[in-house]
């Protein structure tokens, strides 16, 4: 339990209450198991469209829906009284937000809009954790630091800067403190690696282990920085009992950067597999990608526990190999056609690939 946490309850503040968005995906999921070690009464609000019920933790309270429904939102808030919202819900999928506009800004940016103005009205809530992205940043921007300008690239990366500023707007209107943090290639155990679009770590693990070649776009030297889960939940979970993290915001990640033909070598030596490769058209995205921690070592060092992509590829690769297997599923609401990868074409249903 956090040290400041133990304060409060020593001062009568008694359980504290969290919404968590998202909380039966990936990141969310881990982030509730680390507020309910905290001692947290935690409730999720997840509409399963990308998380799975078996990452839900047995403690928490599930509210089966979409931020995206601001009835569903304000009776949630109705019905708890809550002294954080950590809002990690979203559909993370950069590329493919380029396709999809219509539907990223519906529920990454209005789904936001929908919790802040139910935490402005709640009138309990002293912090509202928002996980935001490195794409905010744009291009040519390395390495990322936190006072830079952003300059996003794609409708996702603009939907969360958009929620960034409406956060600081509303902290100046109403009061409402924030903390932003920004990860970026984040990555281990409870991926959805039946995702097409996104993770491309939980791409590769799953096309090798069905003996597939890991498809890289372009020459596969791009370059990120990849980060174990264990990196990012312990500090977002600590965030809003540290108020001098308040109304800031906050890069998080690993430092190393490695391109993606390394990544695809260090996978299979992680699954002890032989590592095949097919490169596929380049696509229009970021191609060098890393940023700057110091800012988050300085308020949350204690947090983040350094784990190497070479360990956090043998866990990730360890639980893929007992988990759950769920079918692969192409996004089926596209609304442009225009410049689509082709092979992401075909998965959402264009089985002509000179159409697109």
């Amino acid at each position: 339990m956090d040290a400041n946490h133990r304060r409060l309850m020593r001062e009568g503040a008694g359980i504290m209450k969290a919404l968590v968005t998202g909380g039966a995906g990936f990141i969310g999921s881990h982030v509730a198991d680390s507020l309910i070690a905290m001692g947290y009464d935690v409730v999720i609000l997840d509409d399963l469209s990308g998380g799975f019920i078996e990452n839900v933790p047995s403690e928490a309270c599930l509210v089966k829906g979409s931020v995206t429904d601001p009835v569903l939102v304000n009776k949630v808030f109705k019905d708890h009284s809550f002294d954080t919202v950590f809002h990690l819900a979203a559909y993370a999928a950069e590329g493919l937000s380029h396709f999809i506009r219509r539907y990223n800004y519906q529920t990454n940016l209005v789904g936001s809009c929908n919790l802040i103005n139910a935490a402005v009205n709640a009138g309990t809530v002293k912090c509202f954790v928002f996980t935001s992205s490195i794409a905010v940043y744009g291009a040519g921007q390395t390495p990322m630091t936190e006072t830079m300008t952003p300059k996003p690239e794609d409708p996702y990366g603009i939907s969360k800067y958009a929620v960034e500023l409406d956060l600081e707007a509303a902290r100046h209107m109403f009061g409402l403190n924030y903390v932003i943090f920004r990860p970026h290639n984040v990555y281990g155990e409870r991926q959805n690696i039946a995702d097409p679009y996104r993770n491309v770590i939980g791409i590769f693990m799953r096309q090798a282990l069905a003996g597939e070649p890991m498809t890289l776009f372009g020459d596969g030297n791009q370059t990120r920085a990849f980060t174990h889960i264990d990196d990012v939940a312990p500090a977002i979970a600590a965030s809003a009992l540290r108020e001098d993290a308040y109304n800031r915001v906050f890069n998080i990640g690993a430092d190393k950067p490695y391109s993606v033909n390394e990544l695809a070598d260090c996978v299979a030596q992680a699954l002890g597999i032989e590592c095949r490769k097919q490169y596929l058209p380049g696509r229009n995205e970021v191609l060098h990608a890393f940023s700057d921690h110091s800012r988050v070592r300085d308020h949350f060092g204690d947090c983040i526990r350094g784990v190497s992509l070479q360990d956090g590829l043998g866990r990730m690769a360890a639980w893929v190999r007992r988990a759950e297997k769920h079918s692969i599923q192409g996004f089926t609401g596209i609304e442009v056609w225009k410049n689509m990868p082709p092979k992401w074409a075909l998965l959402a249903g264009k089985h002509d690939e000179k159409q697109v």
